[in-house]
C-alpha cells in the first residue's frame, strides 16, 4: 500500500461541495488542491481554503490535473463531468444520483469500465456504522431467511424555508421526494436484502397540491422471495427517517433521543431494527412461535462519520488499494429502481425490472 497524500479536487460549491471540502482537509492522505465553480460566491470560499479556483472542470483537468475529483454539482452534469474524469484517467467521487436519467447512466458505466477508470457513487451511508453492522448481523445469518422488511422516510419539508422557492424545479415531476431523497433508501435496501425485481407504488400530491407528488406508498420484491414495504412523504410531521433516526448528519434533530428506528428487517428467526440496532430473536434450539417470546438484544455500534469514511475509502481508491464500495454499476441500478418506482405509479401497474446481470 502507497502512503502518497492523493490531492482531491472538488467540483461545485454549494452546500454539499463545501462539506466534501472540509472532509477533504480532515482526512488523513488527502489535500484539498482546487475548487471548481464558476459562481462568484466561490471566488471567497476558495480563498478561505488557500486553494486555487478554476471556472470549469476542462480548465482544472488542463492546467492542474488532481489525482482524484468530487463531482458535487447538479445531478444534470455528473454525466458530462464524469466522461471528462474518465478522459483523463482521473478516479471520480460523484454524488447521487449518478446521473439524471438511465441512458447517461449506462454510458458512463460503459466508459468508466472501458477506460478501468474507478468511479465512486457518493451513497454515503453505505460507509456508516449503522449500515455496516447490519449487513454484517444479516449476514452471518442471525435472523435467519430474510422475509420482509418495513421502512420509512416521513419528514417535513418547510416552505418557509426556501427549499421550493429556491429551486423551482422541485415543485414540477422529477423534483418530488421519489427521485430526490428515495434513491438512498434503495442503496441502503439493496445493500440489506439483496436486489430488487419488481416494485408496485401509489403516489399522491393530495398535500401540496404541487404537479409532483408529495407521498409515496412502495411494494418491493427482492430477487431472493422476500417482500418490502416503503412510505415515503416529504410533507409528513414526523421524524421517522434516516436523518432524524441515525443521527449521522448533525443538521437534522435526533428523534425521541435515538430509541426510533425507520427499518424492521425480519427473517424466520429474527427481526433487526434500524438504525437502534436492537435485534429480536428466538434463540437457537428454541421452539419458534408467535406464542414463545424473543430474546432480546442490542448490537454495539462505533460512532463514525459516514463522509469521512467515505473520503478515507476513496483515498484508497484513487491510491489503487481499494475497489469502490458503492461502484457506478450500483448507482445506475439504485436509478433504475427509481425509475421503475416512478413509472409503476404513473401507470398503476407492477414493474419487473431486468436482471442485473443482463443489465
Amino acid at each position: 500500500m502507497t502512503t502518497k497524500a492523493v490531492r482531491v479536487a472538488v467540483t461545485g460549491a454549494g452546500m454539499i461541495g463545501r462539506r466534501h471540502a472540509a472532509v477533504i482537509r480532515a482526512t488523513p492522505g488527502c489535500v484539498l488542491s482546487a475548487i471548481v465553480d464558476p459562481a462568484p460566491s466561490a471566488v471567497d470560499f476558495a480563498r478561505s481554503l488557500d486553494v486555487p479556483l478554476f471556472r470549469s472542470l476542462d480548465e482544472l483537468l488542463t492546467v492542474a490535473r488532481p489525482d482524484g475529483v468530487v463531482l458535487a454539482t447538479p445531478n444534470q452534469l455528473h454525466v458530462e463531468q464524469a466522461l471528462a474524469c474518465i478522459a483523463a484517467g482521473v478516479p471520480a467521487l460523484v454524488e447521487k444520483p449518478l446521473a439524471d436519467a438511465l441512458a447517461g447512466g449506462i454510458r458512463l458505466c460503459e466508459a468508466a469500465e472501458a477506460a478501468r477508470v474507478p468511479m465512486l457513487v457518493g451513497h454515503h451511508r453505505r460507509h456508516g456504522a449503522i449500515i455496516t453492522k447490519a449487513i454484517e448481523i444479516i449476514g452471518r445469518g442471525t435472523l435467519g431467511r430474510i422475509v420482509a422488511v418495513v421502512g420509512t422516510a416521513l419528514f417535513y419539508k418547510a416552505e418557509s424555508e426556501g427549499y421550493f422557492d429556491e429551486a423551482p424545479w422541485r415543485r414540477e415531476p422529477g423534483g418530488g421526494p421519489i427521485l430526490i431523497n428515495l434513491i438512498h433508501e434503495i442503496d441502503n435496501l439493496r445493500a440489506l436484502c439483496g436486489e430488487i425485481v419488481a416494485v408496485q407504488a401509489f403516489t399522491s400530491n393530495a398535500t401540496r397540491g404541487f404537479p409532483v407528488e408529495d407521498t409515496a406508498a412502495i411494494i418491493l420484491r427482492f430477487a431472493s422471495g422476500a417482500l418490502g414495504t416503503f412510505m415515503l412523504s416529504d410533507t409528513a410531521a414526523s421524524d421517522r427517517s434516516w436523518e432524524h433516526t441515525s443521527g449521522e448528519d448533525p443538521r437534522y434533530a435526533k428523534a425521541h433521543a435515538g430509541d426510533a428506528d425507520c427499518y424492521v428487517v425480519a427473517g424466520t428467526h429474527g427481526s433487526l431494527a434500524i438504525p437502534t440496532m436492537r435485534i429480536a430473536r428466538y434463540p437457537d434450539g428454541a421452539h419458534r412461535s408467535w406464542h414463545e417470546a424473543l430474546a432480546r438484544s442490542t448490537a454495539p455500534l462505533d460512532v463514525v462519520d459516514p463522509l469521512a469514511r467515505q473520503m478515507a475509502h476513496f483515498r484508497d481508491v484513487v491510491r489503487g488499494d481499494a475497489k469502490p464500495l458503492v461502484t457506478a454499476r450500483d448507482g445506475l441500478q439504485n436509478l433504475r429502481v427509481v425509475a421503475a418506482i416512478g413509472e409503476a405509479a404513473h401507470s398503476g401497474s407492477a414493474v419487473t425490472l431486468p436482471p442485473v446481470s443482463e443489465v
